[in-house]
């Protein structure tokens, strides 16, 4: 199948997933994530409709950036601090802070370029020792750390659900998540308003749609299987 072939019958699953949780298409962002394909796929992705890019590695968004291109970029992979000062002035949003030390450098670096950091904390709702983020309980510390910031706004959350065949599990956490995203908006911080609750990858963006996701990042789906091989 083509790109555009791809993207069609993604934005059909994405249209009846938000449809049987009660919303429109258009309350859904897509991320197109073009981790390690080339930026001529990215091109074609943008040639039919995508509005929004992600990235794993600050690298990538380095390298791919372009400021002419009608797109939104977004870091969604693990960010060390030393990797903050790649992107910082590329991105729109940041999905994946998950401790005050990365938040201090993203504050410094968005100082320095007179700007306001969009960012979401990662969850890591599953428990998963493999996965990066704060646990459930350790999310409140971040969102109070925020309030003493200039240069960060926290716009909601983020989850990478476990890989595997079992979907009530993969239920459950997104029913966690999603509670925990309600319950953060009945609350008042600083700096914090809950817009994004950004979970559901290729495998599981049906199901995280229809509990609760309004942004999923989407790339075998799109652009399909990478051969690393051939690197």
């Amino acid at each position: 199948m083509s790109i555009e072939e791809r993207l069609k019958e993604v934005e059909r699953k994405i249209t009846v997933a938000a449809e049987r949780s009660g919303r429109k298409r258009g309350d859904i962002t897509l991320i197109a994530v073009t981790k390690t394909h080339p930026a001529e796929m990215m091109n074609e992705a943008i040639k039919n409709g995508v509005t929004d890019i992600g990235e794993n590695k600050p690298q990538e968004v380095r390298d791919k950036f372009c400021d002419v291109l009608p797109v939104k970029w977004h870091l969604i992979g693990h960010l060390q601090t030393n990797k903050v000062k790649y992107v910082i002035d590329k991105v729109c949003l940041i999905h994946s802070v998950d401790s005050v030390h990365l938040m201090d450098e993203i504050e410094r670096q968005a100082e320095k370029h007179n700007l306001v950091m969009d960012i979401l904390i990662q969850v890591n709702i599953s428990g998963e020792a493999t996965k990066s983020g704060v646990s459930k309980d350790e999310v409140e510390e971040l969102l109070v750390y925020a309030g003493k910031l200039n240069h960060v706004r926290v716009k909601g959350l983020m989850t990478v659900a476990p890989k595997t065949d079992n979907s009530v599990t993969n239920i459950l956490h997104f029913d966690n998540i999603r509670q925990l995203f309600v319950d953060i908006q009945h609350k008042t911080y600083d700096n914090v308003s809950m817009e994004y609750l950004s979970m559901g990858m290729s495998g599981d963006y049906e199901t995280a749609i229809e509990h609760g996701s309004n942004m999923v990042r989407i790339g075998s789906a799109i652009f399909g299987y990478r051969d690393y091989s051939l690197k």
